[in-house]
């Protein structure tokens, strides 16, 4: 495997500098290195055991591993956003770690959604959730959840979510969801602001099949924090894992506590 495809947003012109910068260097040692718009990657065509590099934070990556995955391409994910929980390739070390990928077919499964709206054959792919928000302002969204047929909960809330153990940091965290190790198999289902405090999260395993349940006001559909649809009282989103787990590419081992510690606690030191 000799193929890289680095890409960032056009609107981070500095991430995108990056990029075409490392994209030259890389090709000085003979790689087979080429730069893609963030927005342009659905023109994109990887061969076989391609790398695909994400310059950016993580909504760069999301996207980026959305693309990857449907080739079944390891992904290496670069910081140069915010936060960054999911990335930890810093940028002066791009160059570095893409060469140690290349070197190595070595990558880390992980768990990612597909799901079915309504009643659209068609299937979306999430690597940190879906989440049905309330579709009119000041209206509570409710919702009945189930597990493999078995009703669980209804939740009336202003959203209700399911994340992966990838994306219990990002929505699911702030609306108060627990942090899972992301190597772990899991659905997690929370409510965001619930109108019953006593509404909390569900974990269950990957290999369930959840449905959400709009009952009696409509709600908007988001995936990985981009719409995909409305749904109207009686129809459902049905959530399911991915037959095959996105591949990430870290430069060093993900430690969970290190992660915590420096990033979802930056700021409030």
């Amino acid at each position: 495997m000799n193929y890289v495809l680095l890409t960032a947003a056009a609107e981070r012109p500095d991430a995108l500098a990056r990029a075409h910068e490392t994209a030259d260097e890389l090709r000085r040692r003979d790689v087979n290195a080429h730069v893609s718009e963030l927005e342009r990657l659905g023109e994109a065509e990887l061969p076989d055991d391609a790398l695909v590099v994400s310059l950016g934070g993580d909504g760069t990556f999301l996207r980026a591993a959305r693309f990857a995955h449907r080739y079944g391409a390891r992904i290496l994910p670069v910081h140069l956003g915010r936060v960054g929980f999911l990335l930890n390739v810093p940028s002066d070390e791009i160059t570095t770690a893409v060469e140690a990928a290349l070197s190595s077919s070595e990558s880390v499964n992980r768990l990612a959604l597909s799901i079915c709206v309504g009643a659209d054959p068609a299937t979306h792919f999430a690597l940190n959730e879906v989440v049905l928000e309330r579709y009119e302002a000041g209206r509570m969204v409710r919702v009945l959840t189930s597990v493999d047929g078995e009703e669980y909960l209804t939740y009336t809330a202003d959203s209700v979510m399911v994340a992966t153990a990838t994306g219990s940091t990002a929505y699911n965290f702030s609306a108060g969801g627990p942090v899972v190790d992301p190597s772990l198999d899991v659905l997690i289902l929370t409510p965001v602001a619930p109108h019953f405090t006593i509404d909390r999260s569900i974990v269950v395993s990957g290999e369930r099949v959840v449905r959400l349940l709009v009952t009696d006001r409509p709600a908007n559909v988001v995936i990985d924090g981009r719409l995909a649809g409305a749904l109207t009282p009686g129809q459902e989103v049905t959530v399911t894992r991915q037959p095959e787990p996105v591949r990430v590419v870290y430069s060093s081992t993900f430690e969970l506590g290190h992660r915590l510690r420096s990033n979802l606690r930056e700021g409030h030191a």
